[in-house]
């Protein structure tokens, strides 16, 4: 099987420059799998890499997309998997950067996607419904779902909704899979002390700030029309609607992204324990290059 490494882990720990230290050790080439990096002109509220932060490291999914285009774990499975092979074709590393779980997972293992027609009716439908009777209908029409999705995530609610609608669970579906490794991945995850990870996050998002977060956002989604759009529903950006609705300062803005990053940073720990064979090391362990070097030479 082809060798391929992911590295994992909250947001903020420091997997990009892990990334580009094994890319520059193993000759490889990088994967971002992160679902909003993706935006070509989002680039603050990322923390997307930029060219001359790449130190001559080729990219792969990074600021490809217009902002104004949907984009899904299905376009993205398709994408990395057509980068995977380029870079395998040239004798490299692929390695994937990026803490966007279920991303990595479509990516790497038998994830399969069925495709249907949506019913509009029905949709329209539900999205005549509150959060909680969306959500009270998930619990009864597909409890295993219900359980792994948060009752405010309107968006993978309906989903979840639309797909027990089409005739199978979301959950039956999953049963059916292997959840089997396409390819040799090594998983590496960083982890650090969490009330030093949270501050670190906090940091990150004063440094945002500092940096024009705010001006980028007003700059991208003044206009209403653009908080529909899939990219405006990433944290450090959707918080900014009360903002430019009026409502709040940018004081509050601030303490409800770090606190959505905290809570995301929580929720990634979650998913990489549960869901796939990471090895986890301390983010200043100097040991993980050696292990993943015995790892892809065999020695």
């Amino acid at each position: 099987m082809d060798k391929i490494i992911a590295v994992v882990g909250p947001t903020g720990i420091g997997k990009t420059s892990l990334s580009l230290k094994l890319a520059k050790e193993l000759k490889g080439e990088i994967i971002s799998g992160d679902s909003m990096q993706v935006y070509s002109q989002m680039n603050i509220g990322t923390a997307k890499i930029l060219p001359d932060q790449m130190e001559g490291i080729i990219h792969h999914l990074v600021g490809i997309q217009n902002y104004s285009e949907p984009y899904n774990v299905k376009i993205f499975q398709n994408k990395s998997r057509q980068a995977i092979q380029e870079i395998l074709k040239k004798g490299k590393v692929p390695i994937f950067c990026g803490g966007t779980g279920l991303y990595l997972k479509a990516a790497l293992y038998d994830y399969e996607f069925e495709e249907e027609e949506p019913d509009l009716e029905y949709t329209t439908f539900l999205n005549t419904l509150s959060n909680e009777t969306l959500y009270s209908m998930l619990e009864e029409q597909d409890p295993k779902a219900a359980k792994t999705i948060h009752p405010h995530n309107r968006k993978r609610v309906i989903r979840a909704l639309q797909i027990v609608h089409s005739g199978l669970s979301k959950s039956q579906r999953e049963d059916r899979q292997e959840h089997r490794l396409l390819y040799d991945v090594y998983f590496i995850g960083l982890d650090m002390d969490r009330d030093q990870l949270y501050a670190r996050i906090d940091q990150r998002v004063e440094e945002m700030f500092e940096q024009g977060l705010p001006e980028e956002v007003c700059t991208l989604f003044k206009d209403p029309k653009t908080w529909e759009y899939t990219s405006f529903q990433g944290i450090g950006y959707k918080e900014f609607r009360p903002y430019l609705e009026g409502k709040t300062d940018l004081a509050s803005v601030k303490k409800e992204i770090q606190k959505h990053s905290r809570q995301y940073a929580k929720r990634q720990y979650t998913w990489f324990k549960n869901q796939m064979p990471v090895h986890w090391f301390d983010k200043n362990d100097l040991s993980i290059l050696d292990a993943v070097k015995e790892w892809y030479y065999g020695k």
